[in-house]
């Protein structure tokens, strides 16, 4: 169901390994069930026509992409997430004030070891993107590392 090539696959995983090695954490694996969960929910949204930020309530960890026009790629949806590590509090294990940090806390969630993700554009020319993680991460009173 997930058919992406190399470059994809690599534009998913790179940002969000780079992050967990700076931390001294293994590399996510890429996982070709969780991928076709995640082709499965990016069909959806395609198929509403909205690619509304939804979360598929799913078994799995998620982080979902959004972005306006059809050019946005792998690459940016992960770099986006892990870019909210400027806003992630270790000490306090929360977001600076008015900020979100939850994609980036479950791409270095210590006990997540496989990620499949998915990319559609949707009816309305918009891109929606979701990464599933197994197994999921941001578990409420715990640190991610």
């Amino acid at each position: 169901m997930a058919d992406f090539s190399r470059a994809e696959v690599d534009g998913f995983l790179r940002p969000q390994n780079v992050a967990r090695a700076q931390l001294g954490l293994p590399p996510l694996q890429w996982d070709g069930r969780l991928a076709n969960y995640a082709q499965w929910w990016a069909t959806q949204r395609q198929y509403y026509g909205d690619c509304r930020l939804q979360h598929s309530g799913g078994p799995y960890g998620e982080n979902i992409f959004w972005g306006a026009g059809k050019l946005w790629q792998p690459v940016e949806a992960a770099n986006a997430w892990v870019r909210e590590r400027q806003w992630y509090r270790y000490y306090s294990n929360s977001c600076a004030y008015n900020n979100k940090c939850g994609h980036y806390t479950q791409i270095v969630w210590r006990g997540t070891t496989r990620v499949g993700c998915a990319r559609s554009v949707c009816n309305d020319g918009n891109v929606f993107m979701t990464c599933n993680y197994y197994p999921p991460g941001n578990w409420v009173g715990q640190r991610p590392y």
